[in-house]
């Protein structure tokens, strides 16, 4: 049975459910599921994360978590060999995995890449987004230097997970290389729902590129509806964070959270009767597998090639189909198509078919 390094910086908040540090990235989220999923089957299960003050090799959940640097820790710019290339080699190390895992644009995918390949390791690089796969990851790496490392990986990397058709067609057409599909999973919460679910729910980061003044539009345009908005505000776009906040706030009916821990926001999905995603773009939303298992329908401006989802254009077309669907009687559908496609079973399946495939190509 192999034994798996999750490489995820930024997953401590979320694998140890601390409610005090903002954090909870879909990528993460991802990570931590496969990783409890894995450790539960009998594999031996790393994961290296950022020092947020808890101990080296900590367990959560069955997981080793390895710590590496403080965020800002070390002098600008030489700080990128020490401590944070040198901290990040010696995790890998210690580690000591047969196959490394990342998900995300990062220049850690070349780090890892590079770190397998001396090693005789397997590393595995996953999209958490469709424009990880378009050229220099869509503008999402800043520096050049980074970028050269994040392209120097994906051709690196022994294989390459894909989350819809869409990431599919890209990386073969941008990277020219193969990628396998595997969908993200999801856990459905053990609580029921119970009562009349009375909510048009929408939970992200706030920033420009989630688009929350679409849904404040929205809830101007269904005055008659409850609206909620859950997120934080996203990283360097303080300003805008407090002007939408301020918006929400002039509409009765729409209440805005701010950030919740994850398992805060779990309740709401559990009220929600129409979920609402109007980001510019998206991979496959974690937000998405929690409303479908269920059986809430979703509504957004982006086509994840998901069969149950519904795609729009506009506010008002927006306002059409969530006013319908707020009326439409639950039939089981989105359900039955989580539990086919998403469910836990299904994606460790198919995870355990690549790991198998890996380790015989290793042993080859």
């Amino acid at each position: 049975m192999q034994s798996i390094c999750f490489v995820a910086p930024h997953a401590w908040p979320v694998l140890s459910r601390d409610p005090d540090i903002k954090v909870v990235g879909g990528a993460e989220v991802q990570q931590c599921i496969l990783a409890r999923l894995f450790a539960r089957r009998g594999h031996r299960v790393s994961m290296i994360c950022l020092d947020h003050g808890q101990s080296d090799r900590v367990v959560v959940d069955g997981v080793t978590v390895h710590r590496i640097f403080r965020m800002q820790e070390g002098v600008p710019v030489l700080r990128f060999l020490h401590p944070r290339l040198t901290s990040m080699w010696r995790a890998l190390t210690a580690a000591d995995a047969d196959i490394y895992y990342y998900r995300s644009s990062a220049m850690w995918v070349g780090v890892v890449a590079e770190f397998c390949r001396r090693n005789g390791r397997r590393s595995i690089y996953a999209g958490a987004s469709d424009r990880d796969f378009a050229p220099d990851a869509g503008g999402q790496i800043p520096l050049a230097r980074d970028r050269w490392l994040y392209r120097k990986g994906l051709a690196a990397v022994d294989r390459i997970v894909a989350q819809n058709e869409e990431q599919v067609r890209s990386c073969f057409a941008n990277h020219g290389r193969h990628a396998v599909l595997i969908p993200s999973c999801y856990e459905p919460s053990p609580v029921k729902r119970t009562g009349d679910p009375d909510v048009i729910l929408w939970v992200g980061r706030i920033h420009p590129t989630k688009r929350p003044e679409m849904f404040l539009e929205l809830a101007r345009r269904l005055p008659r509806r409850r609206f909620v908005m859950v997120g934080g505000a996203g990283q360097g776009v303080g300003d805008y964070y407090e002007k939408i906040r301020a918006e929400a706030a002039t509409l009765p009916n729409v209440e805005a959270t701010g950030f919740l821990p994850l398992a805060r926001v779990e309740p709401w999905f559990d009220r929600a009767r129409v979920f609402v995603n109007t980001s510019v773009f998206e991979g496959m939303p974690n937000t998405f597998l929690q409303a479908w298992s269920r059986d809430v329908p979703t509504v957004g401006t982006v086509d994840v090639g998901a069969a149950v989802h519904h795609v729009v254009g506009d506010v008002e077309s927006l306002a059409t189909q969530v006013e319908r669907l707020a009326q439409e009687p639950p039939g089981g559908r989105y359900r039955a198509y989580f539990q086919k496609n998403h469910s836990s079973a299904e994606v460790v399946r198919r995870y355990t078919q690549l790991f198998d495939e890996l380790t015989a190509k290793a042993a080859a």
